[in-house]
C-alpha cells in the first residue's frame, strides 16, 4: 500500500464549477510547495489541459469503462508514490453515467468534496448535499463547498442547512472574471484562454481563506505492477500533430507509444510546411472546423501527407484528424473548405450533437476502447472496415481504411490494447 492525501471533487450536475475548484486547489497547494497530481474522470481532453497548467504536471484520465479499473488503480498508485496531494475531478453530475463519480469514489476509497452552485438557493443547500450523500448506495461525501454565493450572509445561510455528517468547506463568491469560457465541445483549450493563469490564481487566492485549503486525510492505494509493453515500435518515429487544430491528446496515449519503443516528433499542420521524417503519422482530434481556411491554404502540408500515404506508411486520423483527411469540410456557416483530400467525401458541422458515448471496436489489429464526441457528420462512399459499438445504448462509429490510413470519429485509448495500437503504426 502507498498513502497520499486525496480527494474527488464532484457536483450535482455539470456547470457547478468543478473544474474551476479543482484547478484552484491544484494551484493553491502547488504554491505551498506541494506536488499535486490531478486526474479527470471520463474521456475528457479540455479540463485536463487546464489542470496541467494549474498543477504543473500532466493530468491523466481515469474511467472504468474506457480505461479499465486496473489502469485507474495503477495510475493513482503511481501518483500517490510521488505526490503530496491527489485531486480527481468527477464527470457531469455525481450520479450521472455508468459507472458514475459516486461509484468510482466508493470503489477507489476516495472522499468527496461536493461543489454546489448556490447562486439560486439557500435553505435547500443542505438538502441537496444530504440527498446526494444518501441516495441509493450512498456516496462518501465528507465536505461541501458553496460556489457563486452572493454575500457572506448568503454563505452562512447555506452553511446552517448542512447535516452533521457533512462538513463545511467554505464558499466562493460569484466572480465572472474567474469563469472559464466555453464553446461547442466544452471549455476552451487552455492555450486559447489568454488570462487563464490569472483566473486560476484569482480563485486560488479566494480558496486560501476557506477550509477547502486544508489537506484531506491520506487514502491508501494498493500498489500494482506497472503494465509491460513489447518493443514493437522500437526504432520507429511517429509524427504527432499538435497545435490549435489538433489538440486532443491523452497523456496516457503518448506514454503508451513511447513505452512501445516509438520516438515521438510533434508538428503543426497549421504552421509547418513539412512533417518530420517519420515512419507513421497520428492526426488526433481537435478543432479543424475553426482553422479550416488555414489548413486549406497549407498546400505544402497537404502534399507531404499525400506523399506519406502514397508510400504505404501508416496514418491514424481521429475525429478532427479524420475531418481534415476528407476532401471537403463545411464549417458552421456552411462555407466549404478544401482539406487534405486523403479520403473521398466531406464533413459538415451542425449545431446539434452528432455523436457521444463510450465505444469498443474490433479492428483487424485487435479490440480497442475509446469514445466519441462530435458535432459534424461525414459523407463518403467508403465502406467501413469495422464498426465501433457503444458500450451502453445504441449506435456507434464507422472505421474507414484506405491503404494504411485508418480514420474514424472514435478517439482510441491506446493503453486499452497496446499490441493493437502498435500494429496501427506498423507497415
Amino acid at each position: 500500500m502507498v498513502s497520499c492525501p486525496a480527494l474527488l471533487v464532484a457536483a450535482p450536475a455539470s456547470g457547478h464549477g468543478k473544474t474551476t475548484v479543482v484547478a484552484a486547489l491544484a494551484r493553491l497547494h502547488t504554491r505551498l510547495g506541494r506536488k499535486v497530481r490531478v486526474f479527470k474522470c471520463g474521456p475528457d481532453f479540455l479540463d485536463p489541459q487546464i489542470h496541467a497548467l494549474a498543477s504543473g504536471t500532466p493530468c491523466e484520465n481515469v474511467d472504468f469503462r474506457m480505461c479499465g479499473e486496473d489502469d485507474a488503480r495503477w495510475r493513482l498508485a503511481r501518483a500517490a508514490a510521488e505526490a503530496d496531494l491527489i485531486l480527481v475531478e468527477g464527470v457531469m453530475g455525481l450520479n450521472d453515467g455508468a459507472p458514475n463519480s459516486a461509484e468510482l469514489a466508493r470503489v477507489l476509497g476516495l472522499p468527496i468534496l461536493l461543489v454546489i452552485d448556490a447562486s439560486a438557493m439557500a435553505g435547500s443547500f443542505g438538502a441537496v448535499a444530504w440527498g446526494l450523500k444518501h441516495y441509493r448506495e450512498g456516496a462518501p461525501i465528507t465536505h461541501v463547498l458553496a460556489n457563486r454565493v452572493g454575500s457572506d450572509y448568503h454563505a452562512e445561510l447555506c452553511r446552517e442547512t448542512l447535516p452533521e455528517d457533512i462538513a463545511w468547506a467554505g464558499a466562493l463568491p460569484r466572480d465572472g472574471a474567474a469563469a472559464l469560457p466555453e464553446r461547442h465541445l466544452g471549455l476552451l483549450p487552455a492555450a486559447e484562454i489568454a488570462d487563464l493563469d490569472a483566473r486560476i490564481e484569482r480563485m486560488a487566492d479566494l480558496l486560501a481563506a476557506t477550509p477547502a485549503a486544508e489537506l484531506p486525510p491520506p487514502v491508501d492505494f494498493a500498489v500494482l505492477p506497472p503494465p509491460t509493453f513489447p518493443q514493437l515500435l522500437e526504432g520507429r518515429t511517429i509524427a504527432v500533430a499538435r497545435d490549435a487544430a489538433f489538440c486532443f491528446l491523452y497523456p496516457a496515449n503518448l506514454e503508451c507509444l513511447t513505452a512501445l519503443g516509438a520516438r515521438l516528433e510533434f508538428f503543426s499542420p497549421l504552421a509547418d510546411a513539412a512533417m518530420p521524417e517519420c515512419d507513421a503519422v497520428w492526426l488526433p482530434g481537435g478543432y479543424p472546423e475553426l482553422h479550416a481556411a488555414t489548413l486549406a491554404a497549407n498546400r505544402a502540408m497537404r502534399e507531404a501527407l499525400h506523399e506519406h500515404v502514397a508510400t504505404g506508411k501508416p496514418l491514424l486520423a481521429e475525429c478532427g484528424g479524420m475531418m481534415a483527411c476528407f476532401a471537403t469540410l463545411h464549417d458552421v456557416d456552411g462555407q466549404a473548405h478544401e482539406m487534405f483530400g486523403l479520403l473521398p467525401g466531406a464533413t459538415r458541422m451542425q449545431k446539434k450533437l452528432a455523436g457521444l458515448g463510450m465505444l469498443e471496436v474490433d479492428l483487424p489489429e485487435g479490440r480497442l476502447a475509446g469514445h466519441t464526441f462530435h458535432y459534424s457528420t461525414a459523407e463518403t462512399a467508403l465502406e467501413p472496415v469495422a464498426q465501433a459499438i457503444k458500450t451502453a445504448g445504441k449506435g456507434g462509429e464507422a472505421i474507414y481504411r484506405s491503404g494504411r490510413l485508418t480514420a474514424s470519429y472514435m478517439h482510441l485509448y491506446f493503453p486499452s490494447n497496446p499490441m493493437a495500437t502498435a500494429k496501427l503504426f506498423l507497415p
